[in-house]
Parts: structure tokens; C-alpha cells; sequence
């Protein structure tokens, strides 16, 4: 399953989707926006993307992780809009029978969600300077 999102994220809810009798194991990947990037204070971050674009790449990188592991379940949803330091601005929840498959699974979807997903992300400085940085940067 794939979202985007304007609403904050429901990890909690995420873990319950993706819960199943034949996997012994979840894992949830949260990408927080932190308050420092390099040396340069981040007051907040503003996503944007075009979303059928944005939705069609989510959907290959869920299609290619079920063919790589023996996912029972994942979720891949991205927020957008305005965010504050310590919102949830992306997750990914995935179960499999064993943790290893989970772990590697999860990590091969965040990894390709930042890679190829066309969603842009607009740094808002603490000097009243933003920049905005493109996918895959």
C-alpha cells in the first residue's frame, strides 16, 4: 500500500496494517525532520511533489520489494506540505516471516523511495533562508 499525505502520520496504525499470522516480524522506518542539516539550523521542511508521478514510482519500489523478499505487508506513505522539527515526514512498515527479511526489505524501500520518488523538499533555515532540494539528492 502507498499514501501521500497532508495529515500527520499514523506509525502506530502503520504497524497494525502490516501485522499478520504468517509473519513473525515488522519493521517501521520513520524519517524525522531534524533541526540541523550539516551546520545550518533547519526551522522546518516543506514537501511537494507532483503526486500521480509521486504515487506511480511508490508503487514500482512496493512491486519490486515483494518480488526481492516475502513481504506479507508494507506501507510506504510520504507526508507533504509544511512540517515542523520532529514531525514524521515519511514511513515505511513491512512484515515478513523472519526479521532479517523485514529489516532488508524496509531498508531497500526507504532507500529507493529516496532515490527515484519525485518528491521535493524545501529547507527552511534559521536565518530566514530556504533552498529547495530536488530527489535523489
Amino acid at each position: 500500500m502507498i499514501r501521500l499525505t497532508r495529515d500527520a502520520i499514523d506509525y502506530h496504525a502503520m504497524t497494525e496494517e502490516v501485522r499478520r499470522r504468517d509473519c513473525g516480524a515488522i519493521v517501521l522506518f520513520l524519517g524525522t525532520v531534524r533541526d540541523l542539516t550539516g551546520e545550518r539550523i533547519t526551522v522546518a521542511l516543506d514537501y511537494e511533489a507532483y503526486p500521480a508521478m509521486a504515487e506511480k514510482k511508490l508503487a514500482e519500489i512496493e512491486a519490486e520489494t515483494r518480488t526481492r523478499w516475502p513481504v506479507g505487508a508494507i506501507i510506504l506513505e510520504h507526508r507533504l506540505g509544511h512540517l515542523e522539527v520532529g514531525d514524521v515526514s515519511v514511513a515505511v512498515a513491512v512484515s515478513c516471516p523472519h526479521r532479517a527479511q523485514a529489516f532488508e526489505a524496509c531498508r531497500y524501500a526507504i532507500d529507493r523511495l529516496k532515490e527515484l520518488v519525485p518528491i521535493w523538499k524545501k529547507e527552511n533555515w534559521s536565518d530566514g533562508t530556504t533552498e529547495w532540494v530536488h530527489p535523489g539528492a
